[in-house]
């Protein structure tokens, strides 16, 4: 991907096989943006840190339900969707990541998610 370039919906969730995502979802904070660069690597099988793009939304967008409404309520972590694309104005070269074993429980929990038969993404 490259400056100019949009992030549109219709791909395959890496948190859920075979799941099209009609949402695209970003934050304006970099923590939640390090761990969807990290997470989104590990799903898929994907050697390395992943990407960090500084986006533009190009129409409407809401908060993320999935923090939101479960986590986080009045979403300090300014974590939002769109069905719309995003612009990529930016690439956040230099990013400090999680340590393995965090990385690891947060996967585990994920896992433990799906085990009991709960939607990880609300979309």
């Amino acid at each position: 991907m490259a400056i100019g370039d949009l992030l549109t919906t219709g791909f395959i969730s890496h948190f859920e096989d075979g799941r099209i995502l009609k949402h695209i979802y970003f934050s304006a904070l970099m923590e939640p943006a390090v761990w969807g660069a990290e997470l989104a690597m590990s799903l898929s099988g994907l050697e390395g840190r992943g990407y960090i793009y500084i986006v533009e939304p190009t129409g409407p967008f809401e908060d993320d339900p999935n923090l939101t409404n479960k986590k986080f309520p009045g979403n300090p972590t300014q974590s939002y969707r769109t069905c719309e694309p995003l612009r990529i104005v930016g690439v956040v070269e230099d990013w400090e990541g999680h340590p393995v074993e965090l990385i690891r429980g947060m996967l585990d929990s994920l896992e433990d998610l799906k085990r009991r038969g709960l939607h990880v993404i609300e979309d």
